[in-house]
């Protein structure tokens, strides 16, 4: 894939949250997770090791402070990381919140549902989504 044809470098991938020159991190448009996020390079790479040292440091630094955030404002069961990039091959990290209700919990956002969607409880995620972008903001500024 060209990096003309490449979705993540026509448009930001989602609600932009947070950008610099490096990366940006956006809220994904995921039904049933709406703690799903995405830290993307900015510029066309398709691999982490494409990326210099440093640039894999600040990289790395985005993720770790999207998953912070997450973790301190909802108390996720677990967050999950992945740089799958086989749909998409220009470099970005996933930081998902997962709980013990979600619909696909113990298994990957991907594969097949364990349990309807409780839409209570993602509403109740969602409504906290604004001050988390917020926070996630202000952290990646200092």
């Amino acid at each position: 894939m060209n990096e003309h044809a490449c979705p993540l470098c026509e448009a930001d991938g989602g609600l932009l949250v947070f950008r610099n020159h490096d990366l940006r991190i956006i809220q994904a448009d995921e039904a049933g997770f709406p703690a799903f996020y995405r830290v993307v390079w900015n510029r066309h790479v398709a691999e982490f090791s494409d990326l210099s040292a440093t640039e894999r440091q600040i990289c790395m630094h985005a993720v770790v402070k999207v998953e912070q955030v997450l973790r301190s404002e909802l108390q996720p069961a677990k967050i999950n990381l992945a740089a799958l990039g086989n749909m998409v091959p220009h470099l970005h990290w996933h930081v998902i919140a997962r709980f013990d209700w979600d619909s696909h919990f113990p298994a990957p956002v991907w594969s097949v549902p364990q349990r309807p969607v409780d839409e209570a409880q993602v509403a109740a995620v969602a409504s906290q989504c604004l001050e988390i972008n917020r926070l996630i903001a202000e952290k990646m500024a200092l």
